[in-house]
């Protein structure tokens, strides 16, 4: 049970008490200490419960609940996680996900009810949103059908992976609803005896991610739970922040890349030099991909072609590059970097994730394919 729910501004307050400069230490503090020494068990199946509640603690699901709701402070939050774990950088994103919901979500109740237990991490979650961004370009239908009863949506299907999940765990959602045009967007409780946790099969990389499949049988969906009547005008508000915030799995991956590439100069540089890609330069490549980012999480609500443009193109480049960067730094390592010990092959498993991911590769090419020139 969540206690006694306090007004919007109250829930925002009581959910933001370290300045940003201080979360993001205690967050470094964590990620180089016990996140570091969990890596391995995270990445071959353990789910870091405790972890995610001492980031929750240090304020890494709140960053985005300033003033102009600005992404910047919560990237740099993930992206200090994913350079130890990228496992860990993907749930804090589906924890700091959930949270950009509900920030956006314009029905008070859910706001009023959930925003500040999920931004201090009373309640974990994730995001299921796969499906429905690959069914607004045409890939893919929509796997969740529901429809209006009184005070509510009655709500079935099956999604095949959604993460950060568990027994009492929340996601987000978006279902078609018969005789209407538009989906609907709501909140689902894992708790919910009609919702079902399907373990998947084993991945190449993020075994550790609370990922599952979910089968929901007539769920009924309380309209206090509903985080917008119409989806697609929802998904167009929040589109850019779901997307940038994303790219703190790849900038902590490449920067752990190139810290793999300068730690075995002593050994290996006299040889390493006659490889094409240098640290020097992947450094420079990523300092531009972190301006970019930093500039477009300072106005996640611009809605203007121009912007949305530059979100999809640093999204895609952010994922091209982790594969760059992990594919040279398992060069630069060689046969060190290729034993099972060794967290360059995580790095460069990891790296393929990054890449395909909602909206993968393919589809932020597809979404650029489709804009305007």
């Amino acid at each position: 049970m969540l206690a006694a729910t306090p007004t919007t501004a109250e829930a925002v307050s009581a959910a933001s008490p370290l300045p940003p400069e201080a979360a993001l230490t205690e967050i470094a503090k964590i990620a180089s200490g016990d996140l570091a020494a969990w890596a391995r068990p995270i990445d071959e199946g353990t789910y870091p419960t405790a972890l995610l509640h001492r980031l929750a603690d240090a304020g890494a699901f709140r960053l985005h609940l300033n003033a102009g709701n600005t992404l910047g402070d919560a990237i740099e939050g993930m992206s200090l996680v994913s350079e130890q774990c990228v496992s860990t950088g993907f749930m804090a994103w589906c924890q700091n996900t959930l949270v950009w919901y509900l920030i956006n979500s314009e029905n008070t109740a859910a706001r009023d009810t959930y925003l500040a237990a999920a931004a201090e991490g009373r309640i974990l979650g994730g995001t299921a949103l796969s499906n429905p961004m690959k069914s607004f370009y045409d890939i893919e239908t929509l796997k969740l059908k529901g429809k209006r009863v009184e005070g509510g949506y009655t709500v079935k299907g099956i999604l095949p992976w959604v993460s950060n999940l568990g027994a009492d765990h929340f996601f987000g959602g978006i279902f078609a609803v018969e005789g209407r045009d538009t989906p609907v967007m709501a909140l689902f409780d894992c708790a919910a005896p009609a919702i079902t946790l399907k373990p998947c099969e084993r991945f190449l990389s993020m075994d550790g991610t609370g990922t599952y499949g979910v089968q929901v049988r007539d769920l009924f969906v309380p309209d206090e739970m509903v985080l917008a009547d119409n989806a697609m005008s929802f998904v167009k508000k929040m589109r850019g922040g779901f997307i940038m915030l994303q790219a703190g799995m790849a900038v902590g991956l490449i920067r752990d890349c190139i810290a793999l590439m300068r730690e075995v100069e002593g050994p290996l540089g006299h040889v390493n030099r006659f490889l094409e890609v240098q640290p020097d330069q992947m450094a420079q490549t990523l300092a531009a991909i972190e301006q970019e980012v930093a500039a477009l999480a300072a106005t996640p609500f611009d809605t203007s072609d121009a912007y949305w443009r530059r979100v999809v193109s640093a999204r895609l480049l952010a994922g091209e590059v982790s594969v760059q960067a992990a594919h040279n730094a398992m060069l630069h390592c060689g046969a060190r970097g290729y034993v099972a010990a060794h967290r360059c092959q995580r790095r460069l498993r990891e790296a393929y994730f990054v890449a395909i991911v909602t909206p993968a590769t393919k589809q932020l090419r597809l979404m650029l394919d489709q804009m305007p020139a």
